[in-house]
């Protein structure tokens, strides 16, 4: 059962390596919502806005992070991000990768 579901979903990310790799977390989420709490080092881009910073991102060349509140907007800006060519991977609720990665 377990070999099955890690077929299906593919091996767990190693948050931390990527960090040490040199990854940039991007919150997706509100200014407002991420005046209110946020991941230390994180950077703010909404989602509405996350197309504007794509070649930005891309330049810099390291992988990224995507979070937001549940994992919804920072999948979406995951392929967003992906479709310009970018290493990306959703981290999903920015306060259970903290947990993660701290």
């Amino acid at each position: 059962m377990f070999s099955f579901i890690k077929k299906l979903f593919g091996p767990a990310t190693d948050y931390n390596a990527l960090l040490e790799k040199g990854a940039v977390i991007i919150d997706v989420r509100t200014a407002g919502e991420y005046a209110n709490g946020h991941i230390k080092g994180s950077k703010n881009i909404p989602l509405d806005m996350i197309n504007t910073r794509v070649s930005d991102l891309k330049k810099a060349g390291k992988p990224v992070i995507t979070v937001c509140r549940s994992g919804a907007r920072s999948g979406m800006a995951k392929g967003i991000l992906a479709s310009g060519g970018i290493e990306v991977y959703n981290g999903g609720a920015w306060n259970s990768l903290m947990q993660k990665i701290n």
